[in-house]
């Protein structure tokens, strides 16, 4: 069975551009949301094996978002998205449990790279 993935960023741009990427290599898009209020509530509803949260995002950021879903699944698989320049913010979004992390504008390689490294630690 195909990995899940919970895409989330608050321009749909984004995510269809992240669900292409993950699609083509063999990943089911279970879900997206917009905000990191939806995100936690889809990650309680669909449980899936990863996330891709972005960090900066209306209502509810990403490091929030990921600090709400840790604590609803310890286990959580989350990859922060994240713009250059962005650093301060990824370092405490992995603080806060996050993975790892992706940089934008997002290279398919290195998307598919990170998405399977964190799943891998899953197998192990």
């Amino acid at each position: 069975m195909a990995p899940s993935v919970l895409i989330v960023d608050d321009a749909l741009f984004m995510r269809m551009m992240i669900k292409d990427i993950l699609s083509k290599d063999g990943f089911e898009v279970v879900g997206e949301a917009e905000n990191g209020i939806e995100a936690v509530k889809k990650y309680a509803e669909l449980r899936p094996n990863l996330v891709t949260m972005d960090i900066v995002m209306p209502e509810m950021d990403g490091i929030e978002a990921v600090r709400n879903i840790i604590r609803i699944d310890p286990l959580a698989k989350v990859l922060m998205c994240s713009a250059m320049g962005q650093q301060p913010l990824v370092v405490e979004a992995l603080e806060a449990g996050a993975k790892d992390f992706i940089i934008k504008p997002f290279q398919p390689a290195k998307v598919v790279e990170a998405v399977r490294k964190a799943l891998q630690n899953d197998a192990e």
